[in-house]
């Protein structure tokens, strides 16, 4: 048996991936306001439903998920058949919970995607068939009807205590699967005046939408409310035409700006930094020690005609290992290039450049905020 301990390091991950933007110029970036903003007041409404899904091949709920059961025999007596729900034995069912999105422009007839997780003890949704199911609304009002066969996106199967699995099998989505039965009311407020907000609020980016939309229809139209928001106050020439106006704003190209931040992401060892990270004056150490711990099992023999019994001993060996410790002065004000390439010298893997980051945030030296996924 081994065992290695880390001390300057976090714990294990899978693989890790470094990014990093080009810190060497802070020049914003030219985006679509279609892609930075969205239209208050106008947004999608989430759908749920519970339905069963039929025709797995053995791989459906077992007898101890009862609620399957009651479903399946509830669903039988509205055809006549009467049958008691403890006597089913339905492998081949699984009860399901249906999801969608309402698009708040979708209209009666329109189609859904949706997708169905099972909540049961299934093994696999693979093959299976959903049955008509009610898709309600927050209210509890019946939005759509979906209805159809999976597309799990994987497989599996063994016998004999073998089996192998491809992706997640207890999940399968059915593009528009689901008919809209009643149209969404999309509310914008007040006609004569439409607000605009950021998916990512910023003052300097709010002000720059701003003064965007003024240049483009040639008035004081617009106004930045706050970091997040941004009215615009509609001409009379659109009034009755607000796809219209919504059309000319969308491609409107904005230089939009960001706060610097580093994403961590700890179960895979991921590390993304933007380019806006800064540092202060800093000098980072970086060493590890190793503990290794290796088991060997000898068999301990009793003398010839004793009573004794043979006995497995296990023999343990600990070394203790502590790396070279490598040290890097970082100048006050470098850039995100000077900061990779100081971690590089280090030799620092992204595994180790979680630590660093948060050890810099912690001594005042990063100039960005770290935000752990």
């Amino acid at each position: 048996m081994r065992m290695t301990v880390s001390t300057r390091r976090v714990l294990a991950f899978g693989v890790g991936v470094f990014i990093a933007g080009n810190a060497g110029t802070m020049t914003a970036r030219n985006t679509r306001l279609k892609d930075i903003a969205v239209l208050q007041g106008v947004s999608s409404a989430p759908l749920i439903g519970y339905g069963l899904v039929v025709g797995l091949n053995k791989t459906g709920d077992k007898r101890q998920t009862i609620f399957a059961a009651q479903t399946l025999a509830n669903m039988l007596s509205r055809f006549g058949v009467s049958v008691p729900a403890e006597q089913l034995k339905i492998e081949n069912v699984a009860a399901v919970l249906v999801t969608a999105e309402l698009s708040p422009y979708a209209r009666v007839g329109a189609r859904l995607d949706v997708t169905a997780s099972s909540i049961g003890d299934a093994r696999s949704l693979q093959g299976g068939t959903l049955l008509a199911t009610p898709l309600r609304g927050v209210a509890g009002e019946i939005a759509a009807l979906a209805q159809g066969p999976l597309s799990v996106g994987g497989f599996g199967g063994g016998s004999g205590g073998t089996s192998v699995q491809v992706n997640h099998l207890t999940v399968g989505r059915i593009p528009s699967g689901a008919v809209v039965q009643r149209s969404p009311e999309a509310v914008i407020g007040d006609p004569s005046s439409l607000t605009l907000s950021l998916r990512e609020p910023d003052f300097l980016t709010a002000s720059r939408v701003a003064a965007a939309i003024n240049m483009s229809l040639g008035e004081p139209a617009a106004r930045a409310v706050d970091a997040g928001n941004v009215t615009v106050k509609v001409p009379v020439a659109f009034r009755d035409a607000l796809p219209d106006l919504m059309a000319q704003l969308e491609m409107l190209p904005i230089a939009t700006d960001a706060a610097a931040r580093v994403v961590i992401n700890e179960r895979t060892g991921t590390v993304v930094v933007g380019g806006g990270v800064r540092l202060g004056a800093a000098a980072v150490a970086h060493g590890n020690l190793s503990v290794r711990i290796t088991t060997r099992l000898t068999a301990s023999q009793p003398p010839p005609f004793s009573s004794g019994e043979t006995v497995i001993v296990p023999n343990q060996q600990v070394d203790i290992r502590e790396g070279t410790a490598k040290l890097v002065t970082l100048q006050e004000g470098v850039t995100l290039e000077a900061v990779t390439s100081a971690l590089n010298a280090l030799g620092a893997s992204p595994r180790d450049i979680i630590a660093i980051m948060q050890a810099l945030k912690a001594a005042g030296a990063l100039q960005a905020d770290i935000v752990i996924l």
